[in-house]
């Protein structure tokens, strides 16, 4: 069965240092018709429930622990019977959110995740939060990088457990290495291409976000 990338789009807010915004996150579903991984899991758990369509879900995977991208893992994970995974240097992030539900497992660099024949491989890609992963599906052409690297530049590093330094490095050293035709799958917002973003960086530094 075909692998195919299914995509939803669901809105809520953002809570962290005592600021609250208003925010539409993508969830990422990589599947066939049997089985998938979810990407994320904001805000609105029947939506992504809606997106994996009865298929059986193999791991929601945490690109980081920000509430935006985790609020509805544990109703996620009860519903669909899956492991919520998170790199455990955003566990300080998790805790926050679910001071009282820990992650199913860690995510660790290099890591493989095989669902519907095709290979995810975990990139820890620091610097939007500690523990920020990205996963990499080769066979596809794709990448999907959370808050890490959007069209247009690094993701936000102003509030606490980020760092600007860190996210450049990730970004020069674990994402504009990958092929240039690369399709970059973000947290928000449209999707964009390593290609399209790489000859950016220096503008990026030197902006300072």
């Amino acid at each position: 069965m075909t692998v195919r990338i299914g995509h939803a789009v669901t809105s809520g807010t953002f809570s962290l240092d005592g600021q609250t915004f208003d925010v539409d996150n993508n969830v990422w579903v990589l599947g066939d018709d049997s089985e998938c991984v979810v990407i994320d899991a904001p805000h609105d758990v029947d939506a992504i429930v809606r997106a994996v369509g009865g298929r059986r879900v193999r791991a929601i995977l945490a690109s980081h622990a920000h509430d935006d991208h985790v609020r509805v893992a544990p109703d996620l994970a009860e519903a669909t019977g899956a492991p919520v995974l998170l790199h455990p240097a955003d566990r300080v992030l998790w805790d926050m959110v679910h001071p009282d539900r820990a992650p199913d497992g860690d995510l660790t660099d290099g890591q493989a995740l095989e669902v519907a024949g095709t290979t995810l491989r975990v990139l820890h890609t620091p610097g939007h939060s500690p523990g920020a992963c990205s996963f990499h599906a080769p066979d596809l052409g794709a990448v999907f990088t959370g808050d890490t690297l959007f069209a247009g530049g690094p993701g936000a590093t102003g509030r606490s457990y980020s760092d600007f330094g860190t996210i450049v490095e990730s970004i020069r050293t674990r994402l504009l290495t990958l092929p240039p035709q690369t399709v970059v799958h973000t947290g928000h917002g449209d999707s964009t291409t390593v290609g399209a973003e790489a000859p950016h960086l220096d503008e990026w530094i030197a902006r300072g976000h």
